[in-house]
């Protein structure tokens, strides 16, 4: 399984987003392999990941949880392959692996922030319910917002990699389940394949009185990844002492200016509990999460889609995809 490549492709970010982002923020390069020092291996990339957090790793922000991507450098990536030269004992030839490892046919990797994963998973469920979507979903679930039986949660972007999966684990805990997507398709695929007890389209003139059907005793608790017109609706709609977990903006990224936030004086009168997260911060555990979906998914609690395009070039087509709203599942590239 070792290695001849003497060149391999790579997208570099060329351009900062102000806006939307489109092709011309990204160029396909060809790269020369580097020499492997001591402590580092090559790692030839079978499938790469296209995450909302995308667009906050392309921003000048450096203020940010994780800084961002340097102009000319290699786009960041989250991506799944195997070791094919090492100078690395913990990583030896052949080793499946999974890292922030770019959308890069291949990649060195000094071992940091690099895990292992098992050959008996496919590429489409590791990205779609082990590796970052997985993770997310299940720490703002059960360490944000520590779910009880019998509580009511909405979910934006419930469609998505992440919502799909905080909306199946609630289930499983016996909550009431309020999935919110972008389209009739997406709201029946969570009622009729996750089985989630409503799909409820934003875009509805009557989205507002449908919430309150779905939810006649009031929200307990909220998963937020978009941001957009949902957001108050649902923030109006919180019971008292109930907890937001506020995971993503995917509606407000693109824009020069954030729309602007709740009222202050609601989040008072309910005594809410809000709290904003990113995994970075708890990348230690992603060994405990990881165990815990792969033993969801073993039991078959977790159903999950893949919206797979096929060669890197593709992948900036599919970050816009992302963006608007048009995938149908987990972005990936497969390579």
């Amino acid at each position: 399984m070792g290695s001849k490549v003497m060149t391999y492709r790579a997208i570099k970010l060329v351009k900062r987003p102000v806006t939307d982002i489109n092709n011309e923020h990204f160029e396909l390069v060809t790269l020369n392999k580097p020499e492997l020092k001591s402590g580092e291996v090559l790692i030839k990339l079978s499938h790469l990941s296209l995450d909302p957090a995308m667009r906050g790793w392309m921003s000048a922000d450096e203020e940010s949880y994780i800084p961002p991507v340097s102009l000319d450098s290699v786009m960041r990536a989250s991506g799944i392959g195997h070791v094919v030269e090492s100078q690395n004992e913990d990583f030896p030839q052949g080793t499946r692996v999974m890292g922030l490892l770019g959308l890069a046919e291949y990649a060195v990797s000094n071992g940091k922030g690099l895990n292992k994963i098992p050959d008996s998973l496919s590429a489409e469920a590791i990205m779609c319910v082990i590796a970052l979507p997985g993770i997310t979903a299940y720490h703002g679930l059960f360490e944000v917002l520590k779910p009880e039986a019998g509580q009511t949660i909405a979910i934006t972007a419930a469609a998505g990699s992440v919502g799909s999966l905080v909306g199946q684990m609630a289930k499983h805990q016996g909550l009431t389940v309020i999935g919110v997507a972008g389209s009739e398709q997406k709201c029946d695929w969570l009622k009729d394949t996750l089985n989630f007890d409503h799909g409820l389209n934003y875009k509805d003139a009557n989205f507002a009185e449908q919430l309150k059907s779905a939810a006649p005793q009031g929200i307990d608790l909220f998963f937020e990844n978009t941001g957009g017109l949902a957001q108050s609706i649902i923030f109006d709609m919180m019971n008292a002492h109930g907890r937001i977990a506020v995971c993503g903006m995917i509606a407000e990224y693109n824009k020069v200016a954030p729309a602007p936030g709740p009222s202050w004086i609601g989040i008072i009168k309910k005594r809410l509990q809000i709290q904003g997260f990113t995994m970075p911060d708890h990348f230690h555990r992603i060994g405990e999460y990881g165990q815990a979906l792969a033993a969801m998914l073993a039991k078959g609690e977790l159903a999950y889609r893949a919206h797979t395009l096929n060669g890197l070039e593709s992948a900036p087509d599919g970050i816009q995809l992302l963006f608007s709203g048009e995938n149908q599942g987990k972005m990936i590239v497969a390579l």
